[in-house]
């Protein structure tokens, strides 16, 4: 099975300085949608790991959390795309659980339930925690300059994996580094890619 993991603030949808806490607040990035469809026409069934701490502290519910993912699932579904399931941590940073990114805990639940070894499969996002919780759960892990990220475009330009890591602290040296989520399909769609 080719099973891929994604982040979804900044990674298919607008990330906003506050939450993503209705339907209407949820805005597919361009591109990102047609992304998820090649991949899942080249083969790869795609899940969401996703840090949804806006529930822990009270700002949304689990069915404005429902409703905006219904959306998400219509828009995927209109240009012919899937996403298998979405996998969230409600909790606040106090709460130490295992399950909020850069901690590995969705990545390990993800593995549990598809029955699958992590080191197979890749993981986009676009957050240095979003990779790091990927290393640590044994993901490829690849960063997208792209939501919250974007603005590290030009910093990046023209240096290689390491060098990217060492100017971003945090950011596994192993990562790869994309532009968005459809340079990460295409990286990942060539035959070198993956």
């Amino acid at each position: 099975m080719k099973l891929l993991i994604l982040d979804r603030d900044g990674t298919l949808n607008r990330n906003r300085d506050d939450y993503v806490a209705s339907p209407d607040e949820w805005e597919a990035l361009p591109g990102a949608l047609e992304a998820v469809a090649r991949l899942n026409q080249g083969g790869w069934r795609v899940v969401l790991a996703t840090n949804q701490s806006g529930i822990g502290r009270g700002l949304f519910e689990m069915a404005a959390l429902n409703a905006i993912h219904a959306k998400m699932h219509r828009q995927l579904a209109a240009v012919g795309a899937r996403v298998e399931a979405v996998f969230f941590c409600p909790h606040v940073p106090e709460d130490g659980c295992n399950c909020r990114k850069p901690e590995p805990g969705l990545f390990q639940q993800i593995g549990a339930r598809f029955g699958v070894g992590l080191s197979e499969v890749p993981s986009a996002g676009n957050a240095i925690r979003h990779a790091q919780a990927a290393t640590a759960a044994g993901c490829p892990a690849h960063l997208l300059l792209s939501g919250k990220s974007e603005h590290l475009r030009e910093k990046l330009a023209g240096h290689d994996n390491g060098t990217r890591a060492a100017l971003l602290h945090g950011l596994p040296e192993s990562a790869h580094v994309h532009k968005d989520l459809s340079a990460f399909a295409d990286w990942l769609l060539e035959p070198s890619g993956a």
